[in-house]
């Protein structure tokens, strides 16, 4: 599939994602006024819609007849995404998201939670009208994102967290949603679970890859990202390359290392990355990212050729340097 081809096809499917969206807040704004109207500025702020897309693409290639059945799953998906960005503004007492200002700079940290927590509860209740099995996936992963989010909370500059660690809260707060949003629309086309296994590999293993990108970017820095650069560094969030650099440097590199993270500003930028390129943490960290997305590949092929599957194979392409 020629990338114009491809881009047009996601670019349709996002905007038909967005009407979806626009359409669920201007309804429930009536019903339930400022939280969905300060709720609904988030959610329809932009984005790639990425988790939806992989959701109606993953129901197509498993034989789904019918977008309409799977939809709301879809959106559900992005509802929950969104309340996990709101609660984590707050943590993170960031002033902007996605360019606009975050809830909690302009109405307050009360208002906040409970905007996170009513975009939570309405996608919880798109996501609630399937099957058992369907639902049970679902609240797991809701389960998943908050245990993940309260082990990142006990490693906010813990010089000794390991990569066992970080996969744990990676796993469960950002591959967890392409995961379980692929398996859920797997069982929704009633393809085996055979099938449905192969797609939760697969959104694990992308969701993987796509946090380790997001990693090198706040180090590297990228206007992609939508948040300044060197974010997680500032919030004290361990990730791979300073857990990587903090295991292979050794005495004085190490303990300056330490120092860096320990109290950081713009002026030692340079010298972090130095720090990070003496230990090769970088060039690690992109070859895990190739190998998450070779392994996410492989998840494809028991899936027969369809355009759907050749879209999913195009964000896989486009994930490692995040163009898509």
């Amino acid at each position: 599939m020629e990338e114009d081809e491809a881009l047009a096809i996601l670019d349709q499917m996002r905007i038909e994602i967005d009407a979806y969206l626009e359409a669920l807040i201007e309804e429930k704004s009536q019903i339930y006024g400022e939280v969905a109207i300060r709720s609904g500025e988030v959610l329809l702020a932009g984005g790639k819609r990425l988790r939806p897309i992989m959701v109606l693409l993953a129901y197509e290639m498993a034989g789904g007849q019918n977008p309409e059945e799977v939809m709301p799953l879809a959106l559900a998906f992005e509802l929950i995404h969104t309340a996990t960005l709101v609660h984590d503004d707050i943590n993170d007492q960031a002033d902007t998201r996605r360019g606009q200002p975050t809830i909690h700079s302009q109405a307050g940290e009360a208002k906040a939670i409970i905007a996170g927590d009513w975009l939570f509860v309405q996608g919880f209740g798109l996501g609630g009208r399937y099957r058992e099995e369907v639902v049970d996936v679902m609240a797991n992963c809701c389960a998943q994102i908050a245990s993940s989010e309260f082990h990142q909370l006990d490693h906010i500059m813990d010089l000794t967290t390991t990569p066992e660690d970080y996969l744990e809260v990676v796993k469960g707060k950002t591959a967890g949603p392409f995961s379980a949003g692929c398996e859920g629309a797997v069982m929704i086309a009633g393809k085996s679970k055979l099938h449905s296994d192969a797609l939760a590999n697969f959104g694990l293993e992308l969701g993987v890859a796509f946090q380790l990108v997001d990693d090198l970017l706040d180090i590297k820095g990228d206007m992609r990202m939508g948040k300044p650069r060197g974010a997680d560094v500032y919030e004290g969030k361990m990730t791979l390359p300073l857990i990587h650099a903090l295991t292979l440097l050794h005495s004085d590199e190490r303990v300056r290392l330490g120092a860096i993270l320990a109290d950081f500003k713009d002026e030692y930028f340079e010298e972090l990355i130095e720090l990070l390129q003496r230990s090769d943490s970088l060039s690690y960290v992109e070859i895990l990212v190739e190998n998450h997305l070779e392994r996410a590949m492989e998840s494809l092929k028991i899936f027969d050729e369809s355009e759907a599957k050749n879209l999913m194979k195009y964000i896989v392409s486009k994930v490692g340097s995040r163009h898509y």
